[in-house]
């Protein structure tokens, strides 16, 4: 895919000194044209003449604390360290900062995950500044104000501004200067997203409501205790608590990216045909997406779409240049991601040719209207079955993020063509609110011939237009064909390859036991171990990471198979645990919570060197090992 979208956005080095480890936190233009990138390992760089082959860096500050946000405004960088806001200014003007004002601290208790992003500038020249909760087995705002937004002023007047965030890393304003924020899988949130934020909303996760009863929090009507481990659907517990701020738009987890970053605004059609949609980054997948935006009912909602892949690394910061090519900072250590560097700064620019792509996807009462950059082929495009439409959603609960749940198809009956064949207006039965509609399309092309470049959307329907009407009709048929209920985390489709108790006629037990934790980086913390053909074997698995894994042994030579098979597993790949129904595959876990374990038995197979890895989407890129299997030793003797 990155191929075929390279004739239309090209992906441009910008080169990096091999003495510079250029980590991206952080990245913003000053007012000179250069750009200054704040990275992981406590230094600010500028970059003059960051268009060319040839740029050249100049170290502008050092001794940072992990900053992972870039901004300029009026002659001066401003980053969140880990405990503060700074402002960095250089007063003498040799290029480097000589003036360091702290603009507002806040407390640390000290744990690793407590990450701080930010400053976003408003409008008006106040500052959004957004906390990550810590992490102890779940997220917990181990310190004051973590798991909110804060607003602060350029004279240190701070205001809380809206709190339940998780990992909010990517924080942004849209074309109309309204404030999104960008959230990532983990426990209460379960899947990536998008949620645009009024002052005193709650975005969902209940950990940061530990501050809610302190004189300065908007927020005095929820409280931790009202949130049980296990709740049901968020759109239903909003109902009931009009606090609660939806997802704008959900970026369903491994169908569209894993860690959603940056957020950024295009503001010029100079970019291509995509004005005034947000572009949207993730890290652990090395990609851009897009999201259209629009308001029902005076609330934000809309769809996500595939734009670009094929980074060298993952993103998590992005800005525009001057020639309104996209500037993507990335980094990988800690985070792996799918573009293999450890670090990268890249340019997007668009080559001016336009691709035949759904330009936008708008709700209407009896299903979707979507707009094509292209006119499509009129004949193709009128064929209702050239669409299949599926809706789900996920649960909203204490455990690390969710399985695909109540999943349903929707019949799209008619497809009505414009008259300039730039839109299709598509009636759905069974469309319902607060479920994510996936679109895919088959068989459409351009009228010149040319094919889809991403026939494929995701619509976040919070609200239909007009209400729900004769939908409520359509879902009850549906759902008297479908079992419906609460899914947990998927074990493949073969329980003998999983078998956690002990076989029965193993009277002795195990011959041997192997245990496999996990350790920081997307790594087991064993990586080989040695048995003997045709011995019992009982392996298992500690999950003592803070995200979803598993473990699967596969045929000599497989991993990369096997892990790309688990990753085209698309809407079904949650309930099988993202375990593939592959003969490579030999034995597995279950896909596993945090601070979970199982053990799995089986009987060694034939000598060989069989490699076990993690298939969570994008995972097998770095975690794996190997179970080399020797000869028997009672068989030498």
């Amino acid at each position: 895919m990155a191929q075929k979208e390279s004739r239309y956005y090209a992906i441009q080095d910008v080169p990096i000194p091999d003495s510079v480890e250029l980590e991206v936190g952080g990245i913003a233009f000053n007012d000179r044209d250069q750009l200054g990138v704040a990275t992981r390992r406590g230094e600010i760089w500028l970059i003059d003449q960051p268009y060319g082959k040839s740029p050249q860096y100049t170290r502008f500050a050092s001794g940072l604390h992990e900053p992972l946000f870039l901004s300029f405004n009026k002659g001066s960088f401003y980053t969140t360290q880990r405990a503060e806001l700074t402002k960095m200014t250089d007063t003498d003007g040799d290029g480097k900062a000589d003036l360091f004002n702290v603009i507002y601290a806040w407390p640390l208790a000290g744990n690793y995950h407590e990450y701080s992003y930010g400053p976003l500038f408003l409008p008006n020249g106040d500052m959004l500044v957004t906390l990550n909760l810590g992490w102890e087995g779940k997220g917990k705002s181990l310190s004051k104000w973590h798991g909110w937004m804060l607003k602060i002023t350029e004279d240190g007047k701070m205001t809380p501004f809206a709190a339940g965030m998780r990992s909010p890393a990517g924080i942004g304003l849209d074309a109309n200067g309204e404030v999104f924020f960008a959230e990532n899988q983990g426990d209460w949130i379960g899947s990536g997203r998008i949620t645009h934020l009024n002052e005193g909303d709650f975005a969902g996760h209940p950990a940061s409501l530990r501050w809610a009863g302190e004189p300065e929090s908007p927020i005095d009507d929820l409280t931790l205790d009202d949130f049980p481990d296990s709740i049901g659907r968020m759109y239903d517990f909003a109902k009931e608590h009009p606090r609660v701020k939806l997802p704008t738009i959900w970026f369903p987890h491994t169908l569209m990216g894993i860690s959603t970053s940056a957020i950024l605004a295009i503001k010029d059609e100079r970019f291509g045909p995509f004005k005034g949609q947000l572009l949207v980054g993730d890290q652990g997948h090395s990609k851009v997406m897009r999201a259209f935006l629009e308001k029902v009912d005076g609330e934000y909602q809309g769809a996500c779409f595939p734009f670009r892949e094929g980074f060298s690394s993952g993103i998590l910061r992005t800005a525009w240049g001057s020639d309104h090519s996209l500037f993507v900072g990335m980094t990988s250590r800690g985070w792996p991601a799918t573009g293999k560097a450890p670090f990268g700064l890249q340019r997007l620019v668009w080559t001016g040719k336009t691709p035949f792509e759904i330009k936008a996807m708008r709700a209407l009462h009896e299903g979707f209207e979507l707009e094509f950059t292209q006119p499509v082929n009129r004949q193709q495009a009128a064929d209702p079955k050239a669409y299949q439409m599926t809706s789900f959603t996920y649960l909203y609960h204490r455990r690390y993020g969710s399985p695909i749940v109540d999943q349903l198809t929707c019949e799209v009956t008619e497809a009505k063509v414009s008259a300039d064949g730039k839109r299709v207006t598509l009636t759905v039965n069974g469309l319902r609110e607060g479920y994510i509609h996936e679109l895919k399309l088959k068989g459409i092309t351009a009228q010149n011939g040319t094919e889809l470049l991403h026939p494929l959307g995701y619509y976040t329907l919070n609200h239909i237009p007009g209400g729900a009407g004769d939908h409520q009709h359509h879902v009850a048929m549906m759902q008297q064909q479908a079992a419906q209920g609460e899914a947990g985390e998927g074990c493949g489709t073969d329980p003998t390859k999983s078998v956690s108790t002990q076989p029965a006629d193993w009277a002795n037990g195990p011959d041997v036991t192997i245990t496999i934790g996990t350790k920081p980086g997307l790594k087991y913390d064993l990586e080989a171990f040695e048995i003997e053909e045709g011995s019992r074997v009982k392996v298992v698995f500690q999950n003592s990471d803070d995200m979803l894994h598993n473990l699967v042994i596969t045929t000599p030579g497989s991993a990369d198979k096997v892990g790309k098979a688990a990753m085209d597993l698309g809407i079904d790949g949650s309930k099988l645990g993202y375990i593939p129904d592959l003969d490579d595959v030999l034995y597995h876990t279950c896909l596993m919570q945090p601070e979970t374990s199982q053990a799995i038995y089986f009987t060694a197979p034939k000598v060989g060197d069989y490699p076990y890895v993690c298939t969570f989407p994008g995972h097998y890129y770095v975690m794996r090992g190997l179970m080399k299997v020797v000869g028997s030793s009672k068989a030498a003797k």
